[in-house]
């Protein structure tokens, strides 16, 4: 796999960033208010999403570097969901300026760091500020996608989909093991060793679509077990803490 340095995330964040504020850029007030690829939300719900984990995410650093823990939202994740509902319907020009700030204030609070503000502890998953700026890299690449303006997964890099294997390999089942078999590039096993093992060929963003709970764009995922065709297997709810799910 890919190694993620601080130094590439950086750019992956920044790179991601630019992203979503052209989407955005781009979106006209009907187009707000149209459905997103999730079930159940107007692209005005993700961005109010977006623009919530950004700058919760900024938080969680800003309490890091002066030794403090906050939680990721304020009331939990019911807070989270009620501060989405109340943004969704927001303007067009109030959206952008929303997603604007607050992209900007997590990518200064990344772009301030040092190589010791990596490692300080935040409280999202119990982890570190570069778990961080993972979790915020996905969220960003994700929900581009989830806008819906026609950036689908085959738009995802090598290396972000290579990260979401490590992430969501916590979405295979106890007593499973999956081998992905993306077409072109060497096999990644996830799950519990030894386990049932299922092979899931295709290409690699649709792999990672599949595991990310998104629509593969490329082609058709192919499942076996025991050298015969089956089913694609079930996946585990996404990893707890981990928002991006919905």
């Amino acid at each position: 796999m890919t190694a993620i340095t601080p130094e590439k995330l950086l750019e992956e964040l920044r790179r991601a960033a630019d992203v979503v504020a052209g989407i955005t850029a781009k979106l006209t007030e009907q187009d707000v208010k149209a459905p997103s690829e999730l079930p159940g939300w107007t692209r005005g719900h993700v961005l109010a999403h977006v623009a919530g984990i950004a700058n919760a995410m900024a938080r969680q650093l800003e309490y890091a570097a002066r030794g403090e823990s906050i939680e990721l939202y304020d009331g939990g994740f019911e807070g989270r969901t009620r501060a989405i509902e109340l943004s969704a319907g927001h303007t067009l020009p109030e959206h952008r300026a929303d997603v604007d700030a607050a992209l900007d204030r997590a990518l200064r609070a990344f772009g301030a760091l040092d190589a010791a503000g990596w490692t300080r502890p935040i409280t999202y998953r119990g982890g570190v500020v570069f778990d961080g700026g993972l979790a915020l890299w996905r969220e960003l690449v994700i929900h581009a996608t989830d806008l819906g303006t026609g950036r689908g997964p085959e738009t995802w890099s090598r290396p972000f989909c290579e990260q979401l294997f490590d992430f969501l390999a916590a979405r295979v089942p106890d007593g499973e093991r999956f081998v992905l078999q993306p077409l072109g590039l060497p096999s990644v096993a996830v799950g519990t060793p030894g386990g049932r093992s299922t092979v899931v060929n295709g290409m690699l963003t649709d792999i990672a679509a599949w595991l990310a709970g998104r629509t593969p764009t490329l082609g058709s995922l192919r499942a076996t077990a025991a050298a015969d065709g089956v089913d694609l297997p079930e996946l585990l709810p996404w990893p707890a803490g981990a928002p991006v799910n919905r």
